[in-house]
Parts: C-alpha cells; structure tokens; sequence
C-alpha cells in the first residue's frame, strides 16, 4: 500500500508538475472596506453529511475516501519538494494546496447577495466560486454565480496586488484582467478571472472589495459537495489574510451529534467566545502549542510534534521521523479538512503495536472498516479500557479524549482505531479535534485547544 502510495505521488509529480499553487507572495496594497463587528462574527459549519441517514462508522468511512484524495494532493507536494532542484528549469517548484474539505460554511455573494455554501478550507488560500458562463463546470447545490446580475462585480486588474499574489497569472491585454489557475497538486483545478465582490457572512455582515476567484473552468475531486472554496490558510488571499484579522476559531461537534451544530469565528470572538459562552468544560486545561512555518508550504499550519505516548509508554522514534525536513518534506499540519490523523508510516507501525500489547481485545483481521486497527468485540463487552493516548507538541502535551481517537462499529462488532497511515508528511485531523475550540493565532503563531462543548457555542 505504501509503496503503491509513493509511485502515484511520483505520477502526480511529472504530470503535473507545471501547475501547482501558492500565494507566497506579499500582498500589503489590499485593504478591503469592512462594516464587521469589533469583537468578529460567527458562522454555523455543516459536515458535508450532515442530514444523511449514516452511523458514526458510515461517516468515518465516506471521510477516508475523501481524506485519500487529499492525502494525494499533500503527498504529491512534499514529493514535489523533495524532488524539484532549484537549477531545475523543467519544474516549477511551488507548494500544493488540500483543495477540498469536511465542512460547509454559508455565504453569500454580490449585490444583491446570492447565498450559496462553500468547503471552508485551512488548507488552501484562495477563495472561489463557479461563474457564468461556465465552459466546463461541475454540477453544484446553488445556482452558479451571475456576475452581470451584480452591480458590486468588478475585475481585478494585472497590476494589483492580488494578482501578484497569485501563483499563476495572465493578463487578458484586451479587457485588462487578470486571469489564474489554480490547482490543487492532482487533477484538480479552477481556472477564470480574478475579481473583486462584495461578500456577506451570517446574513448582515458585509465586506465589499474581497478578491475571489471567479471560475468557469472547474474540474476535479472533492468540489461538489459545495459551490466552491473559502480558504483559510496563511496565504494573502485568504479570508483571514484579507479581513486582516489575526485571529479565527472552530469549534467541532461530534460528528456522529445531529442536533448541534460546528461553528467558525473570526476575530477577537474566537478566543473569547467559550468564557462568554460558558461551553468549557470543567476541570480540562487549554494546551497553547507554538506554530512553525514551511517556507515550501506557506500557506499551511504546521505543529512541532515532538513525540507521542500509548498508555505509560512514551515510544522510541527518532526525533527526524517527527521533523519539518530542510526540503520542505515530513512534518505534521492541522487540518480541518481532513478526518483521520495520519503519522508516517513508521510512527504509525510503532503506535500500532504499543496500542495492540495494551489491549486486551483480539485484532480483527477482517479489514470490513477500512480503519488499519480494530478489536473485535464480544456481546458481552460494554466498557472497554483503552490506553492513553497522548500527543507531545512543543509547548504542550495534548491528551485526547477516547471518544477523540477511538470509533465502535456496532454492526460488524469492533472497535477502531481513528488514525491511519502516511508518506512523506503527517496530518492532525478534524476527528481528533472534536470538542475543542481550536484557535489560531496567527500574530502569535500559536494554535490553542480549549476543552468545549461546541454544541453549546
């Protein structure tokens, strides 16, 4: 598996090697007018299946088929990295982006507004939507966006910072646009005008001159769930980027709960909102952990993983199996878009095994899950002891919750591990932040996680 992994990131390398993403460049001459509150704003997040009638297991199950499509796209960059040599004319050498996502945000578009759902993205920079007239666009829950029935529409011109932003850009002489493509390090692309519009969050929050991405060449994996993408990453052209706030939150729910719902804030309101709320739980401390940067992948948000341990054990890896390479590969993102968490396929193996001599439940080798670590259990099993399972950050140490790493199949009567394996960079995924308000801050480049009851938010 791991080795069939590799050679398709290798094929992803030289097929696409022209046209991987980025927005590393600065961008200080965009300052769009806002009316937000002081203290930021709050919007509702829906699971991609949410509303479906699926167990906890059928939900996990859909993630990972999404999570190995995103897996692609990230593996397929650190290759790229690893790889690319800076006398190397042939390839580009540019950072990749997840380009798809678990969560749907609501918002709505131009003047007078067009609601439509986007995936919000920590991953990606670049927020867009499918436009009119589209010459190869995927079918969408909305109505695609109209910009002559606008009157807030305009083009961003070639000179503007947002077009030096991007990573791939043309100048249309004749209507003097700015024209990109955008691609997300598989098949997946956006291609079209780069404009500017008026955008409106939670039905009364308004930010007019927000440059997006207005595509009418748009294909690949992973975009149909929603109307396009709200990306959050470190990049200009990111929503964070361009409020120029420092600060967001998201705070996820169980993703088995139908009754409450995920919420995102921006603002100041993410790192105040849970004391307001009153929705921490008690007697569980905030882990703050230090950000670091991958000046080969910009826009993501790396931990410092320092080591990890099962029950009492603190197992022995090698500190590099953990580390941020010089060539931009290994090292460990949060994402918000990606389900499961996975670690290098060693880590994983040593985890495994610790996990396993801890447990006093026979292995399933049944494979039925698609989850690479399940028990069986008996009729007779009602509380099962699991060891600890600790994370070792720089900064902190994060204990999760059993119900953040372990998942119960009562149909096929095992219970998983929620984690799984990886080459070439380790991700830290939604599953195992339920629960927590987890905010970035961005001047600090520190991430927090409170203990929450986010459906109480």
């Amino acid at each position: 598996m791991a080795s069939s992994l590799l050679l398709y990131f290798f094929l992803i390398t030289f097929s696409c090697f022209i046209a991987l993403s980025s927005s590393r460049k600065s961008l200080t001459s965009h300052h769009p007018p806002t009316n937000l509150p002081r203290s930021g704003f709050r919007l509702s997040l829906q699971h991609v299946d949410s509303g479906k009638n699926l167990t906890k297991i059928q939900k996990i199950q859909r993630g990972i088929n999404r999570g190995f499509h995103r897996l692609n796209r990230l593996g397929a960059a650190a290759v790229l990295a690893a790889s690319s040599r800076p006398d190397d004319t042939n390839n580009i050498k540019a950072p990749t982006h997840g380009g798809s996502g678990e969560f749907l945000v609501d918002l709505a578009i131009g003047n007078p507004p067009a609601k439509y759902s986007a995936i919000l993205d920590t991953g990606s920079d670049l927020i867009w939507t499918q436009c009119k007239p589209c010459t190869e666009c995927y079918d969408q829950p909305s109505p695609i966006f109209d910009p002559k029935r606008s009157s807030s529409y305009t083009k961003v011109g070639c000179s503007s910072g947002l077009c030096y932003a991007l990573p791939r850009s043309t100048c249309n002489q004749d209507e003097g646009a700015c024209e990109y493509l955008y691609t997300y390090g598989d098949y997946s692309s956006t291609r079209g005008v780069l404009a500017k519009e008026t955008f409106t969050f939670g039905g009364e929050n308004s930010v007019s001159g927000i440059g997006f991405g207005c595509g009418d060449e748009n294909e690949g994996d992973g975009f149909s769930q929603g109307s396009g993408l709200v990306g959050l990453g470190r990049g200009p052209l990111s929503l964070i980027s361009q409020l120029k706030e420092t600060k967001f939150s998201y705070c996820l729910t169980a993703i088995d709960d139908t009754k409450a719902s995920s919420s995102l804030f921006i603002g100041s309101l993410a790192s105040d909102i849970v004391k307001k709320s009153g929705g921490r739980l008690e007697g569980e401390a905030t882990k703050t952990i230090s950000l670091l940067r991958n000046p080969s992948q910009p826009s993501f948000y790396y931990l410092d993983l320092q080591g990890i341990t099962v029950g009492s054990k603190r197992l022995s890896i090698e500190k590099s199996m953990f580390e941020l390479a010089e060539d931009g590969t290994g090292g460990m993102i949060i994402d918000s878009g990606t389900t499961l968490t996975y670690l290098e396929e060693e880590v994983f193996n040593s985890l495994k095994k610790e996990f396993t001599s801890r447990m006093s439940l026979p292995v399933d080798e049944s494979g039925s899950t698609g989850l690479d670590l399940c028990y069986t259990l008996s009729n007779e099993a009602k509380n099962v002891a699991v060891p600890k399972l600790v994370f070792h950050f720089k900064g902190a140490d994060l204990e999760l919750p059993g119900d953040n790493y372990m998942v119960e199949d009562p149909s096929a009567g095992v219970l998983c591990l929620a984690m799984g394996k990886s080459n070439g960079m380790s991700v830290f995924g939604n599953f195992q932040q339920q629960n927590f308000n987890v905010v970035h801050d961005l001047e600090k480049d520190k991430v927090s996680f409170v203990p929450t009851e986010c459906g109480k938010l």
